[in-house]
């Protein structure tokens, strides 16, 4: 296959799914991992994506994507992700739930349960629980960041201080088993800690987008998550790594 031809395919990819693993572009293309990183690089050097440890994420003013579009994004892996994450939750639980389109799929599966407690920072997740007269709904305060659609900052991070909830449910850009969910915004990073941090478990909610991928700041380290949940397109290297680390991993069939 031409170079040239190669790229685009690989950067096709990227723009649809908004991430890529080496691996995974290895493998839908026929090619070397030699080959793909390579290609990575120059696709970079271009400015046209930006690397990442194990792969690249499409490039951006601030490397996060619009709310709209990650909504279309693995919207089916998400829904079936979310399905399967709300096995892990009883009624009267006290949830954390932070932000991410990943999460919502969550919250849409809890409607029904009874007594439950949600912290949130996501106003789509708060929403969601608008007509369930059973779960209480406890939003924190912050400023508003438009791009996800959640409140972050100081205010948030002090009400967390105070709680000790059952579980933390939370999404990123990146998790990578050699470094952790991550993000690209600093600004994220300080209120998805603290998000961490009030959960005797923290589950992480991932579609296989962001499997492999490492983005600017890490928020959660992989030895500080109880749960992964995921889909079965995720990279099986990365499963198993995170597997090896001692987190327990579900794997969502669509």
């Amino acid at each position: 296959m031409i170079a040239a031809h190669r790229r685009n395919l690989v950067l096709e990819m990227i723009r649809a799914d908004g991430a890529v693993s080496i691996s995974a572009a290895a493998e839908r293309l026929d090619a070397s991992v030699v080959t793909v990183r390579r290609d990575l690089d120059q696709l970079a050097s271009e400015g046209l994506v930006t690397r990442t440890h194990g792969g690249a994420v499409a490039s951006g003013p601030s490397r996060e994507q619009p709310y709209l579009e990650k909504l279309g994004q693995a919207a089916r892996e998400k829904a079936a992700i979310g399905r399967l994450a709300a096995e892990l939750v009883k009624d009267g639980d006290t949830l954390v739930i932070g932000p991410g389109t990943t999460t919502e799929a969550l919250a849409e599966n809890l409607r029904g349960f009874s007594g439950l407690t949600v912290v949130t920072n996501s106003l789509p997740v708060a929403e969601l629980f608008v007509a369930s007269p059973d779960v209480e709904v406890i939003m924190t305060g912050g400023s508003l960041r438009g791009s996800i659609r959640a409140l972050i900052g100081d205010p948030t991070i002090a009400l967390l201080a105070g709680l000790h909830a059952d579980k933390t449910f939370l999404s990123g850009n990146g998790l990578a088993a050699d470094f952790g969910l991550s993000t690209p915004a600093l600004a994220v990073a300080d209120s998805d800690r603290a998000m961490a941090r009030a959960g005797y478990q923290v589950i992480v909610l991932a579609d296989h987008t962001k499997l492999g991928v490492r983005t600017a700041v890490r928020t959660v380290p992989t030895g500080e998550m109880t749960h992964v949940v995921t889909d079965a397109a995720s990279p099986e290297h990365e499963l198993d790594a995170l597997r090896a680390a001692g987190v327990d991993v579900h794997v969502a069939s669509l």
